[in-house]
């Protein structure tokens, strides 16, 4: 297979070096473009703070070009700018005839840009057709889920499709990468939880909506289920823990839903993706897991399974609570997106 060519929007930044360090030696995208901002006109190694581990020296030594599409030579980009940047910068890709993958959250509750998770619903992937159509664009934006939104609906699907959920109510411990660089102040956060983190919660509920929900008539009806979420910041590096209750229309078995969550695969497994873990739920059985510290890169493509622990009946047997844990960084951002960029060419869409 000949790999296309990939440029990355936003390149110098946390998550744009974890894209680097994904596609470094991806059989299918080969990088050959680095845009940023500030860093335009260094060498890629001189423009990163080295927070990711060094690039291959080919990836080090490229130059950093603004992010514009007349400086950009790719089939399809992916964009990790920043909301501001990614609402004027995307669409401007788009028109001049690039797919865009996004984890950015300017355009995700458009109602013609598809929200992908792409064990959950790929299928959403067909309001591509609708949005070229509509906007007149020869490209296209297909956008990824909030980081704190991956591993949860990433959880909560399974479940859904078995025992239909009518509420879910979560509880969000989130390290301090999923701030940025350079994130929160160290005085503000060591020893402390942050109990509120600026937009995050209606980001979660809304979002799940729109993936957990249904591709009718080319537009996205979103799920019934009832979210509620409370979002704070914890004084630890890589994984977003997640206190998760959810009530559900019948009753539930507690090793059924396990086996449920652990045997769960879909599409991605099902094409061997290169980046699609084996299991995408790994289900432990330990009191006192999953953790940040050890569970973050769980899977057989380190960081793309959520990890799933104490899972145990509620106060009535039609709910249930558990904790789940995924990799903010890779499940959340750039392996979410790569995943999603890996789908969409197995679909022909980035030829």
């Amino acid at each position: 297979m000949k790999q296309l060519k990939v440029a990355i929007l936003g390149a110098t930044g946390l998550v744009g070096q974890h894209y680097i360090k994904l596609l470094a030696r991806h059989p299918w995208f080969k990088i050959a473009t680095l845009t940023g901002k500030e860093s335009i006109g260094k060498k890629y190694v001189e423009a990163v703070r080295g927070e990711a581990p060094d690039p291959p020296k080919e990836i080090a030594e490229m130059e950093v070009v603004p992010t514009e599409p007349k400086y950009v030579d790719a089939d399809f980009v992916f964009s990790c700018l920043p909301t501001e940047a990614a609402r004027e910068v995307e669409p401007s890709f788009a028109k001049s005839g690039f797919p865009v993958v996004s984890d950015a959250s300017a355009h995700r509750m458009d109602e013609d840009v598809p929200l992908i998770i792409p064990e959950v619903n790929p299928g959403h992937l067909k309001l591509v057709e609708l949005q070229r159509k509509r906007r007149g664009w020869d490209g296209f934006i297909v956008t990824t889920p909030n980081c704190t939104t991956v591993g949860l609906a990433l959880t909560l699907y399974p479940l859904h499709k078995t025992y239909n959920i009518k509420k879910a109510v979560v509880t969000t411990m989130q390290a301090v990468s999923g701030a940025g660089y350079p994130g929160v102040p160290s005085l503000s956060i060591m020893g402390n939880v942050i109990p509120y983190i600026s937009g995050e919660e209606k980001k979660v509920e809304i979002e799940t909506l729109k993936i957990l929900g249904n591709l009718e008539n080319s537009i996205v009806k979103p799920a019934s289920l009832e979210i509620e979420t409370t979002c704070t910041r914890v004084p630890t590096i890589d994984g977003h823990l997640e206190s998760l209750h959810i009530e559900t229309e019948r009753p539930i078995n507690v090793d059924e839903a396990k086996s449920v969550l652990a045997e769960f695969a879909s599409v991605p497994q099902e094409l061997n993706l290169p980046t699609a873990p084996r299991r995408p739920i790994i289900v432990r059985e330990e009191q006192d897991r999953p953790q940040p510290r050890i569970d973050a890169d769980a899977g057989t493509v380190p960081g793309m399974s959520v990890t799933v622990g104490r899972v145990r009946q509620g106060k009535r047997p039609t709910t249930l609570n558990l904790l789940l844990l995924s990799h903010n960084l890779i499940r959340g951002a750039a392996g979410v997106a790569i995943l999603t960029a890996e789908l969409a060419h197995h679909y022909g869409m980035l030829r």
